[in-house]
């Protein structure tokens, strides 16, 4: 998927557990393990800007673009 996640690199900056940010944000750790792992559909605005609040960090540091490796033929 060309989109990455990148919640592990802020939650290792604020040493912070997968369980506390699920906690402090008001989702399962079920979920987060979902949209941490690069698998979730989507994502809501509320919960992009409740892992911002939590994290004290922008949506770009938790999201970025990548582009597909070009097919090979």
């Amino acid at each position: 998927m060309p989109i990455a996640v990148d919640i592990d690199v802020m939650l290792a900056k604020r040493k912070m557990s997968v369980g506390e940010l699920a906690d402090r944000v008001g989702i399962t750790p079920a979920n987060l393990a979902v949209l941490k792992n690069g698998r979730a559909k989507a994502v809501r605005f509320a919960t992009l800007a409740a892992l911002c609040d939590v994290l004290e960090c922008q949506p770009g540091d938790l999201l970025r673009w990548e582009p597909e490796s070009a097919a090979v033929e």
